[in-house]
């Protein structure tokens, strides 16, 4: 197997946007550290992914487990050594009113959807240094853009976000590494299955997965003095 120029970690990579990321990059010769919770649907994008003929790793690891995840991921990044590409996908859907959404929840919605994105990049760090040019992706929403009733922790977890993806840039430009912030619209995933999102939106006029997938696959291919710094990415049928 000829050496790839590129590998990726992704997280959140067993379904969704996480996974039709994993294959295009793998389509586009790119190799992969998939993490997500499932250990089985992870195998599962795996061997998809190994069809296009590249190098595929894959580690169970629950990101709402906080306490864990800046260590594990500093094991698997050096471990791995070749990681240049991060894409911070991994996340969670949440709706109910400000005043109604319990501590517990609340403090649920940020961790996975903010603190865990900053222990990942805490862990990947020193590997993507070490690069001179790597690339960190996070995957934020238009509610990182725009406040939606309703959705008050989500929209705060993804603002928190967007700040988060600024900063990070303005601290590692010095160390080759750029970042970028994608943010799609609705996108028709299994989000709108779980039980902490109550919603009825057309999902036939979301976007796809695939499309998103195919835009971060661009951000993170750019040529290296370039960078996309945020994608704002939406459905033809607007905001819903």
């Amino acid at each position: 197997m000829t050496p790839s120029e590129h590998c990726a970690l992704i997280t959140g990579a067993s379904s969704g946007i996480g996974e039709a990321t994993a294959l295009a990059f793998a389509q586009a010769g790119i190799d992969l550290m998939l993490v997500s919770r499932s250990a089985s649907k992870l195998e599962a994008v795996a061997e998809a992914a190994r069809q296009f003929g590249v190098e595929v790793r894959t580690e169970a690891i629950d990101l709402a487990e906080i306490d864990q995840v800046r260590s594990r991921i500093h094991a698997i990044a050096s471990e791995v050594g070749t990681i240049d590409i991060l894409v911070n996908n991994a996340g969670m859907g949440y709706t109910g009113t400000l005043m109604e959404t319990p501590l517990a929840d609340w403090q649920h919605v940020i961790d996975l959807n903010l603190t865990s994105v900053f222990q990942v990049i805490q862990g990947a760090l020193p590997t993507l240094r070490q690069k001179h040019r790597s690339t960190i992706i996070n995957v934020a929403s238009v509610a990182a853009h725009q406040a939606f009733p309703n959705w008050g922790a989500y929209c705060v977890s993804k603002f928190g976000l967007l700040a988060l993806s600024k900063t990070l840039a303005a601290e590692e430009r010095a160390h080759g590494i750029r970042v970028v912030t994608v943010s799609p619209g609705s996108v028709n995933t299994a989000i709108w299955d779980t039980k902490t999102v109550q919603a009825d939106f057309d999902r036939s006029q979301m976007l796809t997965p695939d499309v998103v997938a195919q835009s971060i696959l661009h951000a993170a291919t750019m040529p290296p003095d370039a960078v996309v710094e945020e994608i704002l990415l939406m459905p033809n049928a607007g905001t819903f």
